[in-house]
């Protein structure tokens, strides 16, 4: 809060907005997980990097479980997400949301620390030898969700402060920067 020539700075956790924050990854590209196993046989199933590509993300919410009231969403600027070379990350406001603030608690208690995410697919390939379901092209995103037990294990979700979520952030950037520049 301003007020005339002073800046205040609230560090009660219930009313600081930076302090509502979370971030994670609920889609990770090219990284084979079992979905199905039958009598020993393992049957996969991976994200293309591409798949996103034009993928409608327009009204995308967070919520728990793929189900209940959205914690943040893309629509109103409370759900952030950035598809990246290697991933998906997302990053969340929960202050604005009656649900936000005991999401962000359970985040930080451990209660929860694994995503996923719901969709439609356009198109994918399947390779008999491998096993393998690659999902080339995603329709539509309609959530990512904390959840108790992630299809891929990789996926993670985490509380953050607002400066250690902009310093990952800042570190994403020049990751992405670096590539750009080596490719």
């Amino acid at each position: 809060m301003i007020s005339k020539d002073r800046e205040y700075r609230s560090f009660d956790f219930q009313t600081d907005e930076a302090e509502q924050r979370i971030t994670g990854t609920p889609v990770i590209f090219n990284s084979p997980t079992v979905m199905y196993e039958w009598d020993g046989i393992k049957y996969y199933e991976q994200i293309d990097s591409r798949a996103f590509d034009e993928a409608n993300m327009r009204d995308v919410v967070l919520v728990v479980n793929h189900g209940g009231t959205p914690a943040a969403r893309t629509k109103n600027g409370t759900l952030k997400l950035d598809v990246r070379s290697s991933d998906v990350v997302m990053e969340a406001d929960l202050s604005k949301s009656s649900v936000g603030p005991a999401l962000r608690e359970d985040i930080k208690n451990g209660v929860y620390d694994k995503m996923s995410f719901a969709f439609t697919v356009k198109q994918d390939s399947y390779n008999k030898e491998t096993r393998t379901r690659t999902i080339e092209k995603i329709d539509r995103l309609y959530d990512v969700s904390v959840v108790t037990f992630p299809a891929y294990e990789q996926t993670s979700v985490q509380a953050r402060s607002f400066f250690e979520a902009e310093a990952e952030r800042e570190r994403a950037e020049a990751r992405t920067a670096l590539e750009l520049a080596q490719a």
